[in-house]
């Protein structure tokens, strides 16, 4: 025996509030098409995007996580001061350290907190909750706030005709708390390393600035194997989706809403027949008009269909993140 103490903390944990923060700035797929060789229709069809939102220099990270994490907060009766952890998704914060996570908590005034970012890119909000449920059910926090927030306009080679018009700019937030039901199943999470160069940066930045010097327009970009992406996305993802089902003893017939991560119109539609969800499930579809926002697109899909009436408190949802890694990860929550 080592005599070690260790805490026990709630038998559950939920989902308090979600929040979220969009540039101000929309950008139309005819703007687009003056810096690819594309067209309106050609977008709409390979993607299901009508608009996107692109951060102007004053939106910054930081600026957009703050203002995501403040109104989740403003959704719960918690003050900033009883946020315990604050965990931040982004791969779009340029400096190795510090944590932007800390600048993050206290600007929001949660001071004290233990704050830390990760990198997981589009799977990183599923990520965050599945550490946010672990740190509560074993009493090493009790309040805990997730935040996704990217800037991929800045990675973005708008010349880029395979990858111009997906990428986009913001940032969501939960606030995970202590409950007396389940509200967020087991995660199922993993990876695929082998397959990491499917979506990448050109360079690292080192490397880029030995190179270029410190030219923003030199800076690496993002580039994807499109369709070896979309395939193991739509099905693959499907299988780990049905996973997360079955791991939280739900069925097809259970779930309300399925809100998977925002990549591609076609990759949602694609593994929502793969799953056979029912008809009647509402599906996120807030890519059409925010574009693909890597770590935020789950939550501000949240928000978006709670906004609008299309989903319900206490509703049961499927949420799954998946991308460059690869990474995946999924879980059952019930809606704040």
């Amino acid at each position: 025996m080592t005599g070690l103490q260790v805490t026990q903390g709630a038998a559950h944990s939920k989902i308090y509030a979600v929040g979220g923060y969009r540039p101000r700035r929309s950008v139309t797929n005819a703007e687009i098409c003056t810096m690819i060789d594309s067209s309106d229709e050609w977008i709409q069809t390979r993607s299901g995007i009508k608009e996107r939102r692109w951060a102007s220099p004053d939106e910054t990270v930081q600026a957009m996580a703050v203002a995501a994490g403040r109104a989740a907060l403003a959704r719960t009766e918690l003050a900033p001061g009883q946020i315990d952890v604050v965990i931040v998704s982004t791969v779009t914060h340029f400096h190795a350290t510090p944590a932007i996570a800390t600048r993050i908590a206290a600007e929001l005034g949660a001071k004290g907190a233990a704050a830390f970012d990760i990198s997981a890119a589009c799977a990183g909000f599923c990520y965050g909750i599945a550490m946010a449920d672990s740190m509560i059910r074993t009493g090493t926090a009790r309040h805990v706030l997730v935040i996704g927030a990217e800037r991929l306009s800045d990675i973005t080679d708008k010349h880029d005709r395979g990858t111009a018009f997906l990428f986009a700019d913001g940032a969501g937030a939960a606030v995970v708390g202590p409950s007396d039901e389940p509200g967020i199943g087991p995660v199922v999470w993993g990876s695929d390393g082998d397959q990491a160069d499917l979506i990448t940066q050109t360079a690292a930045f080192d490397v880029a600035a030995r190179q270029t010097g410190v030219n923003h327009q030199d800076f690496p970009t993002l580039r994807m194997d499109g369709n070896p992406v979309f395939r193991w996305a739509s099905y693959t993802m499907a299988k780990v989706a049905a996973e997360a089902m079955d791991r939280a003893g739900v069925g097809p017939d259970q779930i309300d809403v399925f809100a998977p991560h925002q990549a591609n119109l076609r990759i949602v539609d694609a593994m929502f027949r793969a799953l056979k969800l029912p008809d009647r499930v509402v599906i996120a579809k807030d890519i059409e008009y925010q574009g693909n926002t890597s770590a935020a697109s789950i939550p501000l899909a949240l928000e978006a269909l709670l906004e609008s009436g299309e989903a319900h408190s206490g509703q049961t949802a499927l949420i799954i993140g998946f991308g460059a890694g690869l990474v995946y990860a999924g879980q059952v929550i019930v809606l704040p």
